[in-house]
Order: C-alpha cells, then sequence, then structure tokens
C-alpha cells in the first residue's frame, strides 16, 4: 500500500513541471477566474527550511504558486553548481504541497519567465530587498511592466551554497539525474 502512495506522489508531483509556455498556458484560465497568480523564481539547490518557510508565506499571498528555477547551465553559484539538477531541483519543489506549478527558466534572470507568465506577485525573500541585484532590478522593472506587484516574505534565512560549502562535499557528477 505505502508504494502504491509513494508512486502516486511522485506522478502529481511530476504533473505539476511544465515548460514554460505550457504553465503560460496553463494559468489563462485560472486568470480568466480572478484567481492571484504568485510568482517566486530561484536556484532553490539545497531546499531548506528558509526556503519552504518562503514559500508557505508565498502561498497565502494568492491562489496559485509557481515557482521557476533556474537551469543548471544559467546557475552562476561557483564550482561544482548546482550540486543537483535542473530536473531533481524541479521535483523537489513540485513535491511540496504549497507549490502548484513548476517551470525551468533556461535564462540567467526570470525576465523571460516575468514577461510570460504575467504574476499579479512576484515574491521573493527579505533579504532580496535589503541590497536588489541588478538581475533583481531587471525582473522588478519588468514585474511592473506586465502589471504586476513585488513583494516580499519576511522568513529565516539560509544560504544554500553557505549550507553546501559548510556541511557537503557533492562531488562533480553528482547533478546529472
Amino acid at each position: 500500500m505505502l508504494i502504491g502512495q509513494s508512486m502516486r506522489s511522485d506522478i502529481m508531483a511530476v504533473q505539476k513541471i511544465l515548460s514554460l509556455k505550457d504553465l503560460a498556458r496553463r494559468l489563462e484560465p485560472l486568470r480568466r477566474d480572478s484567481l492571484r497568480i504568485v510568482h517566486c523564481h530561484g536556484c532553490f539547490d539545497l531546499l531548506h527550511i528558509g526556503h519552504i518557510r518562503h514559500l508557505q508565506a508565498a502561498r497565502t499571498m494568492g491562489d496559485v504558486l509557481v515557482v521557476t528555477i533556474t537551469a543548471d547551465d544559467y546557475v552562476d553559484k561557483g564550482e561544482g553548481r548546482p550540486a543537483f539538477s535542473e530536473r531533481l531541483r524541479a521535483e523537489t519543489l513540485a513535491a511540496l504541497e504549497c507549490v502548484d506549478f513548476v517551470a525551468i527558466a533556461a535564462s540567467p534572470t526570470a525576465v523571460e519567465a516575468i514577461r510570460l507568465l504575467r504574476p499579479d506577485y512576484y515574491v521573493k525573500g527579505q533579504i532580496a530587498a535589503d541590497s536588489p541585484s541588478v538581475r533583481f532590478r531587471q525582473e522588478m522593472a519588468m514585474v511592473r511592466a506586465a502589471g504586476g506587484e513585488v513583494r516580499f516574505t519576511h522568513e529565516v534565512v539560509f544560504s544554500s551554497t553557505e549550507l553546501l560549502n559548510a556541511h557537503f562535499r557533492v562531488p562533480r557528477g553528482s547533478s546529472s539525474t
């Protein structure tokens, strides 16, 4: 019985993962039904409690939570990163109950994803508000151009990069699955 439940959960999680274009099409009827679309974006290389609380808080801001992740080719976190492949990162996020859809963004920023998905709210952690990067400023401009609003969560902050460097030795080839 448990094996069947586990397989069902895996299938359900994978069904949440869509291409950006398919996700944009999937959101249209939800938008027509006046559902508020919330969008979070990041690397999400090593999912930790800070990420989970951020996503849960973001989910409360609207009706549908969409998470996009940076594709492997565009992750610029240093040697050996990402530690986990884009597919594994997407599956991990899709397994979370608070996440409705996941897509992989094949660009260094979320600008194209924001343009396609047109979220009502683009949500980042408070650290982004405290010191906005050039990339984040580009994303904020696209959110506003698409008619959305930038919001922030105020949850506990951890760094996947610092956690991986301090506590794990992830071999270079481990992200191949």
